[in-house]
């Protein structure tokens, strides 16, 4: 029996004695791990820096006046010379209605003041005689008056005749529907054979003169927006980048949303109405950490950056980023203000690589 506990202890000694040399040899080559030397990069120290703050906002450009151009008078469309898209001047024709009606009822009245002028001519005629008959004591006071009265109602005639028929002109001229000011045509709500009604809008028409950006900010920011607010904005879509100043505040705070309206005045005249652009209100100084943006390297969904140890190691560290400051990126988590990171050639970085102490800085 005891021989039998002998022979266990020395195998598990035995086994401690092998497990122990193993740990010895894969320490030591542990101790020997090659890295592969990084060259071609640089790496800087870390240090915070004041910059502009700002606040974005999603906005969108709109013109700074549309017209919806309509008829005054019912009538059949016969004719629209413009479509949708088209550039416009002041004056220019842009929907004809029927005005057959219209041209009748000018030559009816074109009649009616011709034969009022006759009569018109014919009672002044008669009103002179009977003046000159008067004063030779021909005529009575009353038959005077009666000829005197006869020309006023004449002229009176005459007077209402040419009325209408300038009336009869303009209605006539109410079938012509013309731009109202010069500008680009964005819809077309009509079509040729269409009866058009007072009130119910054909084209809209935006000006020419300008532009202006629309943007709902965070109420928080009531007391930091005044007219005449400086801001910058961008339009990715056309990579587009310019300047204009808040001329309107809407006061009212949106519950859904919590914030408000703010409109900006810009004046390039190659923007498009319904553009998307990013709006960015100045809010003061502050102090950030940021990298360069050519020093953070993407890996599939993940964002991070090249740090280097004391002894040069470089590893790759995740971050989250923040707002963009004149091509550097705010570093919200992840890094801290002493670290190093590369900054310059990071596409030639390995993760567990060694850096050369003469690229850094």
């Amino acid at each position: 029996m005891k021989n039998h506990l002998f022979r266990i202890g020395l195998a598990v000694f035995a086994c401690i004695a092998v497990l122990q040399g193993c740990k010895d040899r894969i320490g030591s080559e542990a101790g020997k791990v090659e890295r592969k030397e990084v060259t071609g990069v640089t790496a800087s120290i870390l240090e915070s820096l004041s910059v502009n703050d700002y606040y974005e906002a999603a906005g969108t450009v709109r013109a700074r006046t549309t017209s919806a151009v309509s008829t005054r008078v019912p009538g059949r469309v016969i004719a629209i010379p413009v479509g949708a898209g088209e550039r416009v001047k002041a004056g220019q024709v842009l929907v004809r209605l029927d005005d057959s009606d219209a041209v009748q009822r000018v030559k009816a009245a074109e009649q009616a003041a011709a034969a009022a002028r006759q009569n018109k001519i014919l009672a002044e005629s008669t009103y002179e005689r009977a003046r000159k008959l008067y004063e030779g004591r021909a005529l009575t006071g009353q038959e005077m008056q009666e000829f005197e009265s006869r020309k006023k109602v004449a002229e009176a005639e005459y007077a209402r005749m040419e009325a209408a028929l300038e009336e009869a002109k303009v209605h006539k001229g109410f079938t012509v529907i013309t731009s109202p000011e010069s500008g680009l045509v964005t819809e077309k709500k009509i079509d040729v054979g269409s009866m058009a009604s007072p009130g119910v809008p054909l084209m809209l028409v935006e000006s020419a003169k300008g532009f202006q950006l629309e943007a709902y900010v965070d109420e928080a920011l009531t007391g930091n927006i005044r007219l005449g607010t400086p801001v910058q904005f961008q339009i990715d879509s056309i990579n587009f980048k310019g300047k204009g100043e808040v001329f309107e505040i809407v006061p009212t705070i949106d519950p859904s949303s919590r914030s408000f309206l703010i409109k900006i005045s810009v004046s390039d005249p190659s923007l498009k109405s319904g553009s998307y652009a990013r709006v960015q209100i100045p809010l003061g100084q502050k102090k950030i950490l940021a990298v360069p943006r050519e020093a953070v390297v993407d890996k599939g969904q993940l964002t991070g950056i090249y740090t280097v140890s004391p002894d040069g190691v470089i590893t790759y560290r995740l971050i989250r980023l923040g707002k963009a400051y004149d091509g550097a990126l705010e570093v919200l988590s992840g890094l801290k203000a002493g670290e190093r990171v590369i900054v310059k050639g990071a596409q030639n970085a390995v993760d567990g690589g060694l850096l050369r102490e003469a690229n850094a800085r």
